[in-house]
């Protein structure tokens, strides 16, 4: 349960059974990628990195949402050209260090899952997911595309799941996200099966695990390294466009945009 202090952590770090848990505590706004979680979720994937008694990191969350995307309220709250090239740079430093980091990275969801989030999950080696959980990408929905986060989307999705889920838009659910590639496993109790991973990892040297781990991270780091500062210019040249003044708008006042109705 989160504290509601306003002071108490977004990010919490502990560590159990030789693992970095990193708790998203920022149920209010679904775990939105606001300047705070975002500063504490790469201090806490440092601290993972640099501490040898961790041989990997769990990422996981309150409430019932993983993690929402973008905070839009604190976006819109600042001028929306600037924040959108921080946000996407951000987003790309987030995606950067769990691809480097070299220790497993396992995300444990159990809840919704939307936007940015979604890259955080591709970004990840493993992904269990409960399978009440929910999966989407609305970025057309509000004028926009998944421009950054398909750097971590692409190599994990079926080139038809991503043709059509970028699109459209549509929610779809945890057993889809395993046939599409998104996910790895969907449990029907992810504590435990993220248990059991811990107790199969822990049977490899953290040399192995870092090495194997390079292996599969090397093409999208090199695509990261290729496109990422492209695809944040183009993400950030459409913020304060007609379409996303309208999306955006649409959203919080909770109706459909002038494009659907």
């Amino acid at each position: 349960m989160s504290d509601a202090t306003p002071d108490a952590p977004f990010v919490r770090y502990e560590v159990r059974d030789g693992f970095a848990v990193l708790t998203l505590d920022s149920p209010h706004n679904r775990n939105a990628l606001s300047s705070k979680l975002v500063t504490e979720l790469l201090a806490g994937l440092e601290n993972a990195a640099a501490d040898s008694a961790v041989r990997g990191v769990v990422l996981t969350h309150t409430g019932n949402t993983f993690c929402a995307g973008a905070d839009l309220k604190e976006a819109l709250d600042a001028d929306p050209a600037a924040a959108a090239d921080i946000r996407t740079g951000w987003m790309v430093r987030v995606l950067r260090d769990i691809l480097e980091l070299p220790k497993p990275v396992i995300a444990q969801i159990d809840g919704n899952v939307r936007a940015g989030g979604m890259g955080i999950v591709g970004a990840c080696d493993i992904a269990v997911a409960g399978r009440s959980s929910s999966f989407a990408l609305t970025e057309a929905r509000l004028g926009l595309a998944p421009f950054v986060i398909s750097l971590t989307l692409l190599p994990r999705l079926t080139s038809r799941a991503a043709a059509r889920y970028f699109q459209t838009g549509e929610t779809f659910d945890a057993a889809e996200a395993e046939r599409n590639g998104l996910i790895t496993i969907a449990a029907d109790d992810p504590d435990a099966e993220v248990k059991r991973l811990i107790s199969e990892l822990r049977k490899s040297s953290p040399q192995g695990l870092a090495e194997s781990k390079r292996l599969t991270t090397a093409a999208t780091l090199a695509e990261v390294d290729r496109s990422a500062l492209a695809l944040a210019k183009r993400s950030g040249s459409f913020f304060g466009t007609p379409d996303v003044i309208e999306g955006m708008t649409a959203f919080f006042q909770r109706r459909p945009p002038s494009w659907a109705e």
